[in-house]
């Protein structure tokens, strides 16, 4: 074989030269990055064998990849589920997960109506065009999420860990207690807490999902996603969206998602006490209408946080309402920020400011965001691992530009 390469010409030998090699001696420390979009075996019986899933290989990368399945088994791991796949993004998941509930024309979803705005509109816009029918309930209060349960019996239940932007805590346990009772499945999407402070299948959730462009890879360098199940059997249906829909997690996205994964916990206890002591420093300001940050909750919202989520910890996003509660003075703030990011994302080494009636809620109604109580004067918050000082300060400094700012605007008035 040699000597037939050798007698090869040269733009052959370019081509045939730079193939995949033999595997390194000695275990790499770090996680490859399998670029390949294809692979061959030694014979059609094993690539016949390899397709039909008989044997253990990689055909095709939107098949699956060998950098993606790592990052998919330690999920898997860590969220104690049975099986996942990864996604280009997190809408790319929650598509994947409500899919493999099998869902049909004349089905129901009963949703939170505090979902993230491109969730909603995916159920309303995407599903809801093939027949599936979407009704909302606010999931704090149980008593409403049991009564539309058993009114339209929802072939599906869907919330948030914690909630966007209002950072209200699920009571998973109840909720998949009353997804159960009626035969319907629960999904939940664990991005704002991460693995590190929540296993939502631990609680009795059917389904997890994650953007792992946010707390997962933690950078703002990756855009991804995945949704793992309690249950082998949604393997099937999971891999299928991934390889019909199309929507695969790039080997590049997965490997640098993965170095993010590594140093997840460290991360998650400095934006969690960062996260503790801004909430405190901005409570009883009294340029702020109200700070939402679930480890100011009391009695049975309290009671909930601290079931659910691990023990102390909080999440990393503190939401504020401006007592001023205009666009203009949200913007006013915002523009007055130095340290802190605007930033159309979350869950990243630094602090960054969103405005949800403009970004995360903005295809919302403005009549539905007052009524779900998201004001134009809210802000979301998703506070870094810099020293907290600084954080602070920089918080603090935008309010006083912002005071200044206002008064001037009123004396003009």
């Amino acid at each position: 074989m040699a000597e037939r390469k050798n007698n090869l010409h040269l733009e052959t030998q370019f081509v045939h030269a730079t193939g995949s090699g033999e595997p390194p001696v000695g275990q790499p420390t770090a996680t490859p990055i399998y670029a390949s979009a294809t692979y061959t075996y030694e014979s059609m019986d094993q690539m016949d064998q390899a397709f039909a899933g008989e044997i253990e290989g990689y055909v095709y990368t939107r098949h699956g990849n060998p950098t993606v399945t790592i990052f998919e088994k330690a999920i898997c791991a860590v969220e104690s589920g049975a099986t996942a796949r990864a996604y280009g993004s997190g809408m790319a998941a929650i598509h994947a997960a409500l899919l493999a509930c099998e869902l049909s024309p004349g089905s129901v979803v009963l949703a939170s109506q505090d979902l993230y705005g491109a969730t909603t509109n995916l159920l309303l816009n995407i599903f809801g065009s093939f027949g599936i029918k979407t009704g909302f309930a606010d999931f704090g209060n149980l008593e409403e999420v049991r009564a539309k349960t058993l009114e339209s019996r929802p072939r599906v239940l869907i919330a948030e860990t914690i909630s966007n932007p209002l950072l209200k805590v699920c009571d998973i346990d109840t909720c998949a207690e009353i997804a159960h009772s009626s035969g319907a499945r629960l999904i939940i999407d664990n991005t704002f807490a991460s693995p590190y402070l929540c296993q939502p299948l631990r609680h009795g959730a059917d389904l997890v999902v994650h953007s792992a462009t946010k707390f997962l890879s933690g950078h703002a360098d990756a855009m991804g996603g995945i949704a793992v199940s309690r249950d082998e059997l949604d393997s099937m249906a999971l891999t299928g969206a991934m390889k019909l829909a199309g929507g695969v997690l790039s080997p590049w996205e997965a490997h640098e998602i993965l170095r993010g994964i590594k140093t997840l916990g460290v991360r998650m206890d400095r934006h969690c006490e960062n996260a503790i002591q801004l909430a405190a420093h901005l409570k009883n300001d009294t340029r702020i209408a109200r700070v939402y940050f679930p480890g100011l909750a009391a009695g049975n919202e309290a009671h909930v946080a601290g079931r659910v989520l691990r023990s102390g910890q909080f999440g990393a996003l503190v939401s504020l309402e401006l007592k001023d509660n205009t666009r203009a003075a949200a913007f006013r703030f915002m523009d007055a920020l130095q340290l802190c990011v605007r930033s159309s994302s979350l869950g990243d080494v630094f602090t960054s400011a969103l405005h949800p009636a403009t970004a995360s809620h903005r295809d919302l109604s403005p009549a539905r965001r007052r009524e779900l109580g998201i004001s134009d004067g809210l802000i979301r918050l998703s506070v870094g691992i810099e020293s907290v000082h600084d954080i602070i300060a920089d918080v603090d400094q935008a309010l006083s530009v912002l005071e200044v700012l206002t008064g001037a605007q009123s004396q003009k008035a």
